[in-house]
């Protein structure tokens, strides 16, 4: 269309000797009307009348730029109502959404996307090396928890970290490089896939569900310092019935901790189903005398108001709450899975043409006059761009040097001697 334009556009420049540069139909149009107008006997009196865009056909429609005031600046949204366990009343059924709200949740969810399958790719070349655990599919569930809380609670997660090390505040640059093992990466390249850090973000933890009693204990830190703040624990369903998970359960609601427990049901543990891994699959009421929601985790808005709703009733002083976010991974359990001997092509490729929420997020907006198809293009090409740029980076940063190897060990400690692999082999750390 735009190389149509610009052959008729330049045609029409020689002919009137004007410069023509229309850029879209309308304007094309109206270019048009004007030489048909200027050559003909009455040309003189129409040509002084002011430009105006020709009327649309009917039943036609002629497209024309538009500005930010065209938009509508905020709607309110239907959005699924939660599953209750010993709740009387849980998350609002209508959420509102902001223009501005909109375009950052789809730009960060597609940076992570964008990012996941870089890393997919970086995977398949060899250039990124052992365990990778990619988060597409899953991307509500983070950028939605993230815009239900405060930047200064805390967070604490499994192994399928990406996502969550992205919307705490780490720059793919940082994460890509930590993939490929680094020295600019956020762990300094010595971390990896499962080891990545941030303020109030704790990784990142390769051991299944061990990270459950340090979120527990988070909060329990959280409660003794009085600073009104929550921590938000994450664990898969792979995760949830092992006993470390209901010992945290116990001593969060004896001592009524500010603890979210997040469990993201992607439906497979590594290869098994949950059907055929738990008895019970409605896991929002694993807590049993603890609170729980249950919540379509494939949609942001709804995984947003859940999540403040959970964060109130935690700096409310009522103790814990258990979340159980409904999602799905594209991908297999690692990238040492392929993902489809325990399931079809089908099946996820239906989730992804139903359920995918970066799509659901931007027809929402799309029908709600919200933004235009342009601005989406626009985003996703600047998208791309940061991640190759990032990738870039992430496969030229020279990789730590081995003296480097022991440091950090300690937090803030004097410089000690470290035992290598023998007793004559004495390496260095510093904190």
């Amino acid at each position: 269309m735009k190389s149509m334009l610009a052959i008729i556009s330049n045609a029409l420049c020689r002919i009137t000797g004007k410069n023509v540069g229309a850029q879209t139909v309308s304007e094309l149009l109206i270019d048009l009307s004007e030489y048909v107008s200027l050559t003909s006997p009455t040309a003189p009196a129409f040509a002084q009348t002011q430009r105006q865009p020709p009327k649309p056909p009917p039943g036609g429609r002629v497209v024309v730029a538009r500005s930010f005031a065209d938009f509508t600046p905020q709607a309110t949204f239907d959005i699924k109502k939660c599953d209750l366990h010993r709740l009387e009343e849980g998350p609002p059924l209508k959420a509102e959404l902001t223009r501005e709200q909109g375009l950052q949740y789809y730009r960060t969810m597609q940076m992570v996307r964008r990012m996941e399958l870089k890393a997919d790719q970086l995977y398949k070349q060899k250039i990124i090396r052992g365990f990778c655990h990619l988060y597409d599919g899953q991307e509500a569930c983070a950028v939605g928890i993230e815009a239900g809380i405060n930047p200064t609670d805390h967070l604490i997660t499994a192994y399928r970290a990406h996502g969550y090390t992205y919307t705490r505040g780490v720059s793919v640059k940082e994460i890509l490089a930590e993939l490929t093992g680094r020295k600019g990466g956020v762990a300094k390249g010595k971390g990896g896939s499962m080891h990545m850090y941030a303020p109030h973000f704790y990784g990142g933890n390769g051991i299944v569900g061990a990270q459950v009693p340090l979120g527990a204990g988070i909060a329990l830190a959280c409660q003794y310092q009085g600073n009104n703040q929550v921590c938000v624990t994450l664990y898969g369903d792979g995760a949830a019935n092992q006993g470390q998970i209901f010992e945290s359960y116990n001593m969060a609601a004896l001592w009524k901790l500010p603890c979210i427990f997040i469990c993201e049901n992607n439906q497979y543990g590594m290869g098994t189903s949950v059907e055929r891994a738990a008895a019970s699959t409605d896991y929002y009421k694993r807590g049993d005398y603890i609170p729980g929601l249950r919540v379509d985790g494939m949609d942001v808005l709804c995984v947003r108001e859940a999540t403040k709703f959970a964060a109130d009733h935690c700096r409310a002083g009522k103790g814990p709450i258990v979340m159980e976010l409904q999602t799905y991974r594209y991908h297999g359990h690692s990238m040492s899975d392929p993902g489809v001997s325990y399931r079809t092509r089908e099946e996820i490729q239906e989730v992804r043409s139903k359920s995918d929420p970066i799509s659901m997020l931007k027809e929402r907006m799309l029908t709600n006059n919200m933004a235009s198809v342009e601005e989406f293009k626009k985003m996703d090409v600047e998208i791309r761009k940061e991640v190759e740029e990032a990738t870039l980076f992430a496969t030229s940063d020279p990789e730590p040097p081995l003296d480097e190897l022991c440091n950090h060990i300690f937090s803030n400690n004097p410089p000690l001697e470290v035992r290598g692999t023998h007793p004559w082999s004495k390496l260095k750390s510093v904190s």
